[in-house]
């Protein structure tokens, strides 16, 4: 008991020097980027070099002016920016987690099917993987108007379109986590005569968490990335995307406007691979040949 009691706060106190190095290194590399910034703009501008662009206060703003535009009004007389782009990316948000669902649970079903039956991963994996070879921004108005003549909420459309970008990697993956079984365990299942749904479930899925929850992590961000583009043809002016939009119309004249739209939008998909970071901590507590 003693010995237990004596592990628990070095544990803790492991753990806490862990989250401290962590929050150290995330400080350190962000100084370092804003250094790099500031320093790239200084260097371009005062040498008056134009390759491979022109440094202005267009092209990159100061970081403290972009940083800076958050607490700005947006409009004259009107809310701040960061009050704007909050309510838009919660808007965002609810797009990109509905189409990450969606595009999960189908990409899922997929590889199941696919490393069950090599008749339908013989005919249908080359399709799948041609598919996202088509640009999301083609395949995005042809969604919208091909969903605009059911009853659907317009942003369930762009659900559906940020769900097309989050399907794929969750498939492949998928597929490569249940073929990962070690073959000693699986034709230990079957001496059981165990069925297969049963070597599913015990066997295969726990096998392939790992590979399951890197693909969570691609189609996470992905999802925030095809809310964002799909919000364009199906004329939403409340989220990420409408503010993108309107925002480009005047770089020129407010460029710090855009690129904050740009800072709070690669948060949003920050906070996405996060929330699967944590829920795969949680859930993922073997490797996966000691799960088999």
């Amino acid at each position: 008991m003693s010995a237990i009691a004596l592990e628990r706060p070095r544990a803790r106190t492991d753990a806490v020097r862990s989250g401290l190095g962590r929050l150290a290194l995330f400080v350190l590399v962000l100084a370092a980027i804003w250094g790099f910034w500031e320093g790239y703009r200084w260097l371009w501008m005062h040498q008056g070099w134009t390759w491979p662009f022109v440094v202005d206060d267009i092209t990159m703003p100061p970081l403290q002016n972009i940083f800076g535009a958050l607490f700005d009004p947006a409009t004259v007389n009107g809310p701040l920016l960061i009050d704007l782009l909050w309510h838009a990316a919660l808007f965002t948000a609810k797009e990109a987690a509905v189409g990450f669902a969606i595009g999960a649970t189908v990409g899922f079903a997929l590889g199941v099917a696919l490393a069950h039956f090599n008749v339908i991963q013989r005919g249908l994996l080359p399709y799948i993987v041609a598919s996202q070879t088509i640009p999301i921004i083609a395949i995005a108005p042809m969604v919208v108007v091909g969903l605009g003549s059911y009853d659907i909420a317009p942003w369930l459309r762009v659900a559906v379109i940020a769900a097309y970008l989050t399907f794929f990697p969750v498939t492949v993956n998928t597929l490569r986590g249940l073929q990962s079984v070690d073959p000693r365990a699986l034709e230990l299942m079957h001496t059981y005569a165990a069925g297969k749904w049963a070597i599913l479930w015990k066997l295969r899925v726990p096998a392939a968490l790992p590979y399951l929850f890197s693909a969570f992590k691609i189609a996470a961000t992905a999802s925030v990335v095809g809310a964002i583009i799909g919000e364009a043809p199906s004329s939403i002016p409340d989220g990420l995307g409408g503010a993108i939009i309107n925002f480009n119309q005047y770089y020129t004249l407010k460029p710090e406007n855009l690129w904050a739209t740009n800072v709070i939008a690669a948060a949003l998909g920050i906070t996405f691979f996060l929330i699967v970071v944590v829920v795969e901590r949680l859930v993922v507590k073997r490797a996966p040949e000691q799960v088999a």
